[in-house]
């Protein structure tokens, strides 16, 4: 059986603990794929014709919903922070013409538009924003954490999805409508420690989620969200700085293996972005392998340490 890793340069060590914990396919390509040799589509994709706006989305899960949304014929405009994901960015996709990206720190307000402006001057408007960005302060107990933390983790996670939606909003009721895909956290139902703000972020973006559902109907806008664990960026951090990590977030799910961005996550993006979920909205979707029906003891072994 073919093996795949889709990770952000691991260390060796880290590769042969995914090796060991998934399915993967090699080269980045999985059978599935209707895409040639020279990354065309064999055929119409699922979101053919549609306009997204992908933030975070130059690594981890988010770089995995960009590819994936390529090979269903999108167009998509990424907005990422981090200027050499960016380059890498458009290297990987120099001579493609569906991928837009713009350098964009989406906790800052003014910033927020600019993708969005974007994607209505390269392709001509707007269908499926994805507020996939978010940021992690230190890891220190509640009461450690300081106000700063909390602002920084509410900036990157509750107000850029709250600023982008409302200014993707008018583009989208102008077209008919559209599909929104925000991003929750298994964090919250397990009350995960250490990550008090995170946590209190995605709470409040679960109700945004709804709110907007329920209200923005009107105007042929689904509103859903996601709750993934993968393989993605702060997963690899985990994975090279504790040994067996890897091994231990397979073991705890029912499925038994780890999720892989573009072959796990992207796809129920995908559902949720396409005519397939066109009756669905206000909804919350677990693509964890099944790791919410367990959940997961968040306990520090060192909490004592801590000031526990």
């Amino acid at each position: 059986m073919h093996r795949w890793v889709n990770v952000d340069h691991p260390t060796k060590e880290v590769a042969q603990g995914l090796h060991a914990t998934g399915r993967y396919y090699t080269h980045g390509r999985c059978p599935q794929d209707r895409r040639r040799a020279d990354g065309e589509m064999t055929g119409a994709g699922l979101l053919a014709d549609k306009i997204a706006l992908i933030t975070g989305g130059g690594a981890g899960i988010g770089r995995g919903i960009v590819t994936r949304f390529l090979a269903e014929g999108a167009k998509v405009v990424v907005a990422e922070y981090d200027e050499e994901r960016c380059s890498t960015l458009r290297d990987d996709y120099a001579g493609n013409d569906s991928l837009h990206v713009v350098r964009t720190d989406v906790r800052e307000k003014e910033q927020v538009p600019a993708p969005v402006r974007a994607a209505v001057d390269t392709f001509g408007g707007l269908d499926i924003p994805v507020n996939n960005a978010f940021t992690l302060s230190p890891r220190v107990l509640l009461e450690h954490k300081t106000d700063d933390m909390l602002d920084g983790t509410l900036h990157a996670g509750l107000w850029a999805a709250w600023w982008g939606m409302q200014a993707a909003r008018p583009i989208m009721a102008e077209r008919g409508g559209g599909a929104i895909v925000n991003f929750y956290s298994i964090d919250v139902e397990t009350a995960a420690r250490l990550n008090s703000d995170y946590v209190v972020t995605k709470s409040a973006l679960l109700g945004l989620t709804r709110s907007s559902a329920h209200e923005w109907g009107r105007f042929g806008i689904r509103v859903n969200s996601i709750a993934p664990t993968a393989m993605g960026t702060h997963f690899h951090a985990l994975a090279a700085e504790h040994p067996g990590f890897a091994e231990a977030s397979a073991a705890r799910k029912p499925l038994g293996r780890n999720g892989d961005p573009e072959l796990d996550i992207a796809p129920v993006v995908v559902f949720l972005a396409s005519e397939m979920s066109r009756f669905v909205t206000g909804e919350l979707i677990h693509a964890d392998g099944g790791l919410h029906m367990p959940g997961y003891d968040s306990r520090p072994a060192d909490l004592g340490s801590l000031g526990g």
